[in-house]
This record gives C-alpha cells, sequence and structure tokens, in this order.
C-alpha cells in the first residue's frame, strides 16, 4: 500500500514555480480590475456628469458582474477543460476593459463594468487548477503562492490606477490592463498543461444547485459567509469613498498621492497572512473576535480625518489588516468542512464577499452625499458591529 501511494504521488512531476508565479500575476491583475475604479470615481463622475450620490454604482455594478461569475463561471472549473476556460476568460477581460476605457456614454460604461466583473473570476480557476497541478504536499504553498497575488492586486490597484490616471487620464487605466490582459492570455495559453483530468460527474445545474444547499445545511458556513459579508461592506465602505475627501480641499491629493495609501494597506493585509496558521493549531474564533475588534476600533482612528492624515493613515492599515486576517481564517474553516466542495465553497463564500462590497460602495458614496466623511464612519462602523456582535452571539451560544 505504502509502495503503491509512493508511486502515485512521484507519478506527479514537480510543477514549476515560474507557471506558478504567472498565475499569482493573472489572479492579481484580474482582481485589480475590480478595484481600478475606486480612486477614480472623481475623474469618472467628472466626465460622464454622474452625481456623487450614484456614482458609486460604477464600483457596485463591478462587484454584480463578479458575483454572477462565481455562480455561474467558477463551477466550469470542474466541468470542462481549464485550459480552455482561463484563456478565453482572460481574452474576453481583455475587450470587456477595452470597451470601458472607450465607452462613450454611461450606459456604455455601467454595461462594460459587469462584465469586467464577471470576467474577473478568472481568480478562483487558478486557485482550483494550481491546486490540482501540484503534488499534495505542496498543494497548501502553490495556493497560498496564488492568492498572494490575490492580496497585491487588490490594495495595489489603487495605486497603479493613480499614476496611470495622472498620466494620461482614468481611460488609460482600461487601456493599459487590457494590453496586460492581453498579454497574460498569452502567457497562459503557452504554458498551461493539456492534460488536466476533468471530472465530469456531475451536470452543471447539478454543482450550480448543490451551492446554496452547502450553506443552508451548515451553520458554521452560514456564520463565516455573513462575516465575509459585513467585513467586506466596512472595507468597500472605506475604500470606495475615501478618495472624495483626500482628492477635495484642504488635501487636494492627486490620484498618485491617494494610491498610497493603497500601498500602506498592502503592509497590513499581508502582515495578516499568519491568520491561516494561527487557524489550523484551533484559534480560529479566537483570531476572528480579535480581528473584529480591531476593525471596529480602525474606524474610530479613520475618523480622524480631515484632522489628521498621519492617523487616518494607521486607520487605513488596521482595517486591511484586520479585514484580511477575518477572510483567511474565514476560507480555513470552511475548506476544512467540505474538503471534497472546495471549489463550490469558494464559489458560494466569494458570493457573499462581493455582495458586501457592493453594498459598502453605493452605502459610502450616498452616506458621504448627505452626512460627509463621518456618514461614511458611521456606516463602516455599524457593519464592524454587526459582525462583531455576530461573533459574540455565536461564542455565547457555544459556552
Amino acid at each position: 500500500m505504502r509502495a503503491g501511494a509512493r508511486q502515485q504521488t512521484c507519478a506527479k512531476p514537480e510543477f514549476p514555480r515560474w507557471t506558478l508565479l504567472i498565475f499569482a500575476m493573472t489572479a492579481g491583475a484580474s482582481v485589480a480590475n475590480i478595484y481600478y475604479a475606486q480612486p477614480l470615481l472623481g475623474t469618472i463622475a467628472a466626465t460622464f456628469g454622474i452625481s456623487p450620490g450614484a456614482v458609486g454604482l460604477v464600483v457596485t455594478l463591478t462587484q454584480i458582474g463578479y458575483a454572477a461569475g462565481l455562480v455561474l463561471i467558477v463551477p466550469l472549473g470542474d466541468l470542462v477543460d481549464r485550459r480552455r476556460l482561463l484563456t478565453i476568460q482572460t481574452l474576453l477581460s481583455a475587450l470587456a476593459l477595452l470597451a470601458v476605457g472607450c465607452a462613450p456614454n454611461v450606459i456604455a460604461l455601467f454595461g462594460g463594468m459587469i462584465v469586467v466583473g464577471l470576467l474577473a473570476v478568472v481568480v478562483q480557476v487558478l486557485v482550483a487548477m494550481s491546486a490540482a497541478l501540484v503534488r499534495p504536499e505542496a498543494r497548501g504553498q502553490a495556493v497560498g503562492l496564488v492568492t498572494s497575488g490575490v492580496v497585491v492586486g487588490i490594495l495595489a490597484a489603487r495605486f497603479v490606477a493613480g499614476v496611470l490616471a495622472d498620466i494620461g487620464g482614468w481611460r488609460m487605466v482600461y487601456l493599459a490592463s487590457a494590453g496586460v490582459m492581453l498579454l497574460l492570455s498569452l502567457l497562459l495559453m503557452r504554458v498551461l498543461p493539456r492534460d488536466v483530468p476533468v471530472a465530469r460527474s456531475e451536470r452543471y445545474a447539478a454543482v450550480l444547485k448543490s451551492i446554496p444547499r452547502l450553506f443552508l445545511q451548515d451553520p458554521v458556513l452560514r456564520l463565516r459567509a455573513v462575516f465575509a459579508f459585513l467585513i467586506f461592506a466596512s472595507f468597500s465602505t472605506l475604500w470606495t469613498a475615501m478618495v472624495l475627501p483626500l482628492s477635495a480641499s484642504p488635501f487636494s491629493l492627486s490620484h498618485t498621492q491617494i494610491g498610497f495609501f493603497g500601498i500602506a494597506g498592502l503592509a497590513g493585509a499581508l502582515a495578516a497572512g499568519n491568520a491561516g496558521r494561527l487557524a489550523d493549531k484551533g484559534f480560529a474564533e479566537r483570531v476572528t473576535g480579535f480581528s473584529l475588534a480591531l476593525l471596529l476600533l480602525s474606524w474610530l482612528t479613520i475618523g480622524f480625518l480631515p484632522r489628521s492624515l498621519v492617523v487616518f493613515a494607521i486607520g487605513v492599515v488596521l482595517l486591511d489588516f484586520a479585514v484580511q486576517a477575518v477572510h483567511v481564517t474565514n476560507q480555513s474553516v470552511i475548506f476544512a468542512r467540505r474538503p471534497e466542495a472546495r471549489s463550490r465553497l469558494v464559489g458560494g463564500y466569494m458570493v457573499f464577499y462581493s455582495a458586501g462590497s457592493a453594498l459598502g460602495a453605493i452605502t459610502s458614496t450616498v452616506s458621504y452625499a448627505r452626512f460627509g466623511w463621518a456618514g461614511v464612519c458611521a456606516a463602516g462602523a455599524a457593519f464592524s458591529l454587526a459582525a462583531l456582535t455576530l461573533w459574540s452571539l455565536a461564542a455565547l451560544k457555544r459556552t
């Protein structure tokens, strides 16, 4: 038995690390497409004459498209040739980004944003494929490398968007990203193996129907999904609205300068990488409770804007650390619940992530238009408090 297992393990050759790096770059570039708009809302609104209260729809519609892709596209990774699925997705992403960059009116812009979000779920297909290609003992490391590209993509997107927008306007951001996605699609065509086995034991409709059933049947999955909804609503509340006061008087920061807050947030998010390891050691609930409390606390320091940019920046780091720590812990918990259904679990879980991001985006711009920065902070703190309260009630129930 041991000899057979050894032969089976050795039958799969070591997967090249540089190929996984291409996966990570593709994942980062794909998820960045969702977040480029956040520091550009002011200039996009000026271009099309969108009111401050409605400009959050740019982000919200992108997140709606992303949620649809999680449900409709990600499950295809278990049913069709992933190589073909990935290359088609990245090519179509390039076309969608080109359409956004050339959008002549609001309708074309909104439609293009929905498609950009729909196709950005290439990230989840890449994660599943990386886990399938490497040896079992290297699976965690491979998935971790690819998902690290996602974190970098989310937070570096604001800086990249700011620099490119200052150079050539907001349209240049999407035109440049279209070129990047085209290049990555060509790289994927070259490096993706052609002999990856595909599971075809279930029908597409059956796979889709099983996703809500998994969450309805397991209270732990439901709890973690609601955590995802609330923390990313809080996350999106900050990152969607912060460009509005920072670009206005008395700061009048450029897109590049605003983008540096994304670099600061990146430090906090990467520092949260150990949360998964702590969860594996049995500290998932403690990490979650501590991080949710820190998330609520971060809004007190974020509220120091416009009195202090330094204190505000500290709040940004704390918020991104807390959100990423809960996010990593959530995934560690849900994957351990149903190892045989990880693709469906990540698809269903990320729907809550996307829905929370969409709610936070529109809530933040409406709150800012009506109540200013204090309204944004109140909304973000309310989402955080709801998550911490829910965790506390669950902890009391366990005892």
